[in-house]
């Protein structure tokens, strides 16, 4: 398969909405084929509260090209070794959490991009293309371009600061966290408490201003069709869990609602 383009990125620069999910307990290739063939476009790999090693990352992101999936890792903090290993073993794209500061995120934004542009040291080998002969030139060039950054917005502290870390060159999507965001600003849980939903307005905006993607994760399918009807493109709901759960639970309320033995 060679060098592959960013499905995802391409297709929220071109203002199509972006369909994934969260992805942090359940260790196996066949949830991100599961997930594919549902219909979403990404999950976010979840290193920063899951419990994936990095051979676990490896193996997710490893698979899913071959199903046109995009797996985001969401690093456990904004460090390099935590980034630049994320991408080298096959994540097209990361995602960085609690970012208040825009210095920070300038420096964790040059970890994801090799030289000129950044300062990502070079540790691709044939694996991560597949064994296609491509030069390194080659690959710096597609790799820079390619891979994805994923801003998250949790407080309210990053939430005064919108315009500053959204003037940080290199910057994709951001990603909402609501939860964190809720709690920060004193409604913790009230999603659509007026100003909660401002907030989201607010940040929705700047994004808009500035051709970045505005996006959210909810664990509510009725809040994401909410903020779909807001613009957002870059959406997210549930989990892998969550999802196997709330089904499995669904079947047996079912089973024992019928007529026949208790």
């Amino acid at each position: 398969m060679g060098l592959r383009k960013n499905l995802v990125k391409e297709a929220l620069k071109n203002g199509q909405a972006q369909y994934g999910c969260g992805f942090g307990q359940l260790r196996s290739q066949e949830v991100v084929k599961l997930l594919a063939a549902a219909g979403f476009h990404w999950a976010f790999v979840d290193c920063e509260h899951g419990g994936f090693d990095l051979e676990t990352v490896q193996d997710l992101c490893r698979i899913a090209p071959y199903v046109n999936f995009t797996p985001l890792v969401r690093v456990a903090d904004l460090q390099y070794a935590l980034v630049a290993r994320a991408l080298d073993v096959g994540a097209p794209g990361v995602i960085f959490p609690r970012v208040e500061s825009p210095e920070l995120l300038a420096q964790a934004i040059s970890w994801t991009k090799f030289p000129p542009v950044g300062v990502r040291g070079y540790g691709l080998t044939p694996v991560n293309y597949d064994y296609a002969a491509v030069t390194i030139p080659q690959a710096i060039e597609h790799y820079n371009q390619e891979t994805m950054v994923v801003l998250q917005i949790e407080t309210e502290t990053a939430l005064n600061r919108v315009d500053e870390l959204l003037d940080v060159p290199g910057v994709d999507v951001v990603m909402i966290g609501p939860a964190d965001l809720s709690v920060s600003l004193g409604v913790p849980g009230e999603f659509t408490h007026p100003k909660f939903v401002a907030a989201y307005e607010k940040i929705r905006d700047a994004c808009l201003k500035r051709g970045i993607a505005p996006g959210t994760h909810n664990r509510s399918l009725e809040l994401m069709q909410m903020w779909k009807e807001k613009g957002f493109t870059f959406l997210g709901c549930g989990n892998e869990t969550a999802m196997l759960f709330e089904r499995a639970s669904a079947i047996i309320k079912g089973i024992s609602a019928a007529p026949g033995p208790v």
